[in-house]
């Protein structure tokens, strides 16, 4: 009997009521599918048993041990409410002082002469080592323990031991699993079948088997993603579409007040020559930040509304959105074009008046955010779809926008990326797009100064930040990570003696140079550390765990001047125009890709004060490790030493698809991490690290829809496509 896993309930399993189920859907666990899919965020490695000895003198955080129990376990109540329990154990190198808190169940367990493995940090007090609640699992000759042991994220009401339980119970089900993959891609691609990867990404037997697992479940993440692209082009071509009105570009040009650069008349040239045919434009604008893509947007807009069509323009954030209006409403009202804002915080009377006006045709031009999505908007004659930062927009919500054409027609559609991408990467990502590359910066715009650095100039970092405040400009400064791990005795994946998913695969020299890395800034610390340093500065920090509100008003009043220094994630790669931000500074820079760093800096040099950008690396940026061990490898510091010489786009992005594969030129597409935008829905793929696994899927993709282009003869797998790329509606309808 085969089990639907999809849509199994996860409350199904043993020990899951209402309280951990209404945990469970706080991590988007719902099903029991959703939970095998619910992927370990490291490897606590406890196969590589250590002496105490050989432990303290290497320096290590976390390490397993096998120790023998030496004396009796014995409880103390050090206050009402706290009890130690201790006991003594140990190795042919030392004895350990072991103590657990409030957890007195334990005094039965650990009986004289017994063994077991130990794995957590050992401290040296003269010569005696001590350990406080490591985790334990009981030893026996001749019964091998597993060599790695999963470390699942959590949310408030789940622990790690109710995860793996519930997992364990939901692994017995794997023999109902159909896997969907054909089985001559699974052979011809050497993956293990999905039962066996998603058993041995949770519970691994060795490490070979726990790369085989991540190999073929980041071979379905992209092999899916690249189906749903070529349905997407299959879907795409020959839709018909309102002509518009034959214009030449001059008449919108020469109502600049500015000139444009040839690369910018280019792609408006081709934007009116797509518009101009009874087939819809299907186009991607692509370009530095700060390039003027916006004016290419502007001008298809002039020409659907001169040609009596309506145009929705749609962003991700409602700043941004609120910025295009500004910027648009004032430059189409002189030409008679009326523009509205839609966003989830305007008032009801005004959205009222503008779902009417969209309706019956008066209002010609909406921005807005993903409230042009709502139920309440009705067009009567769309017909051109804009979506700005493109990639922060899923396929189905771009689908839902696209069938609200008028009169059977499909609207135009134009995108706009702020990642220049060469030409080799766009043909596979953007096969069913035309691509106009807009290689030029307008006059005027500012070489923006970058320079590497590493901890050593922490104090006089601190008097640039200063400097650059008194000559009235304003400061961003990026961190890796959001917080600190809490300390809740739960090993999260961040300890040092952890493998990392994203380590799961690579070469072994590779692996040893990320092991030296030094430990992620976190923004939330940072912004406090900072502010005590600076206690006459505002500052304030964002980051993509809070709320879009919350998000949105601090982003608001760094845009007005209010916070003068914003500390933020990386969430600020998509932001609003701040022309007195001098000073862009990217802490552990050593972890970004080229394109990602190239994507910050545009963030400053906006205005017409001297703009900087700084490289912090976390450990000497000279190679050599500091004085605890950090040191950053041979490829980061050749990426730092790029930005630091280069600063055309395209350029960058060619060297960065040179050293990392595609990943960063569709923010969004990875998982958790330092990435914390989730466009594509990646769980575990990361198209940089996984560029050769990315061009297979492809390859495999193209070949299975020219033979099947339904995939009717592969249902399963149909249905995951649909499921994954889907949202709003079937792309292969």
């Amino acid at each position: 009997m085969i089990v639907d896993l999809r849509t199994t309930a996860v409350s199904e399993l043993r020990g899951v009521g209402k309280v951990r189920a209404a945990a469970y859907e706080k991590l988007g666990v719902r099903t029991v599918g959703d939970l095998l899919y619910h992927l370990p965020r490291a490897y606590e490695n406890r196969g590589a048993v250590r002496l105490l000895s050989q432990a303290v003198a290497d320096g290590q955080t976390r390490c397993p041990f096998l120790l023998t129990v030496a004396t009796t376990p014995r409880v103390a109540r050090i206050r009402q409410g706290l009890s130690l329990l201790k006991f003594r154990a140990f190795d042919e190198s030392g004895t350990c002082e072991i103590t657990y808190f409030n957890q007195d169940y334990l005094r039965t367990t650990f009986l004289v002469g017994s063994v077991f493995r130990f794995y957590g940090k050992v401290e040296a007090q003269g010569n005696r080592y001590t350990m406080a609640s490591p985790a334990w699992e009981p030893y026996a000759e001749g019964v091998p323990l597993p060599p790695f042991v999963s470390v699942y994220p959590l949310c408030e009401g789940l622990t790690q031991k109710q995860v793996k339980q519930n997992i364990s119970e939901a692994l017995t089900l794997l023999p109902t699993l159909e896997d969907p993959l054909p089985a001559g891609i699974r052979s011809g691609g050497g993956l293990c079948t999905r039962a066996f990867a998603l058993r041995q990404i949770h519970c691994p037997e060795d490490y070979e088997a726990l790369a085989a697992a991540k190999k073929r479940l980041v071979f379905d993440e992209l092999f899916l993603f690249a189906l749903g692209l070529e349905a997407a082009k299959a879907n795409s071509g020959g839709k018909p579409a309102a002509a518009c009105a034959q214009k030449e570009p001059e008449r919108f040009t020469a109502l600049l007040p500015y000139r444009l650069t040839g690369a910018q008349e280019r792609a408006i040239r081709q934007i009116f020559a797509d518009m101009g045919k009874n087939t819809a434009m299907n186009r991607i604008v692509v370009g530095d930040v700060g390039c003027g893509k916006t004016v290419c947007a502007a001008a298809a807009i002039f020409l659907a509304a001169s040609s009596g069509m309506q145009a929705a323009l749609m962003v991700p954030t409602e700043i941004l959105a609120r910025q295009h209006f500004a910027d648009l409403s004032s430059l189409l009202g002189e030409l008679g074009i009326s523009c509205g804002l839609l966003t989830g915080t305007v008032r009801s009377a005004e959205k009222r008046k503008i779902y009417a006006g969209l309706a019956d045709g008066s209002l010609q031009v909406v921005i807005g955010t993903q409230a042009l999505l709502s139920a309440g908007v009705s067009f009567a004659h769309l017909g051109l779809v804009v979506a700005d930062e493109q990639h922060r927009f899923g396929v189905g919500q771009r689908a839902a926008l696209l069938s609200a054409g008028a009169d059977g027609n499909a609207p135009h559609l134009l995108l706009m990326s702020a990642t220049p991408i060469p030409r080799s990467l766009a043909l596979v990502l953007y096969g069913d797009l035309q691509v106009s590359r807009i290689d030029e910066m307008p006059p005027g715009r500012q070489r923006v100064d970058t320079f590497v650095v590493d901890e050593r100039y922490r104090a006089r970092l601190d008097g640039f930040i200063r400097k650059n405040l008194a000559q009235g400009g304003q400061v961003y400064i990026v961190c890796p990570a959001v917080e600190e791990r809490d300390g809740d005795g739960e090993t999260d994946g961040r300890d040092d003696g952890a493998l990392s998913m994203e380590e799961i695969g690579l070469p072994e020299d590779e692996r040893r140079e990320r092991e030296t890395m030094p430990p992620l800034k976190a923004a939330v610390q940072y912004a406090e550390q900072l502010q005590q340093r600076l206690p006459e500065v505002p500052i304030a920090f964002v980051h993509g765990k809070m709320k879009a509100a919350d998000k949105e008003a601090i982003m608001r009043r760094f845009s007005t001047g209010e916070v003068r220094v914003l500390v933020s994630t990386t969430v600020i790669e998509v932001g609003v125009n701040v022309p007195d931000a001098t000073l862009m500074m990217v802490e552990n820079a050593e972890r970004f890709g080229l394109s990602q760093l190239h994507q910050l800096r545009g963030r400053v040099g906006r205005g017409r004060k001297k703009s900087y950008c700084v490289l912090v690396a976390g450990a000497p940026a000279d190679g050599q490790p500091d004085a605890e061990g950090h040191s950053i490898g041979q490829k980061a510091r050749e990426r730092l030493e790029v930005m630091r010489t280069t600063y055309d786009g395209y350029e960058i992005a060619q060297r960065d698809l040179q050293q990392r594969g595609p990943g960063d030129f569709i923010a969004g597409c990875t998982g958790q991490g330092i990435r914390q935008s989730g466009a594509a829905g990646f769980r575990i793929a990361d198209m940089g690290e996984d560029a050769e696994l990315l061009y297979t899927a492809f390859d495999e993709a193209k070949k299975l829809f020219a033979e099947d282009p339904t995939l009717s003869g592969c249902p399963a797998l149909l249905r995951e496509v649909q499921e994954v790329l889907t949202a709003n509606g079937n792309i292969m309808n």
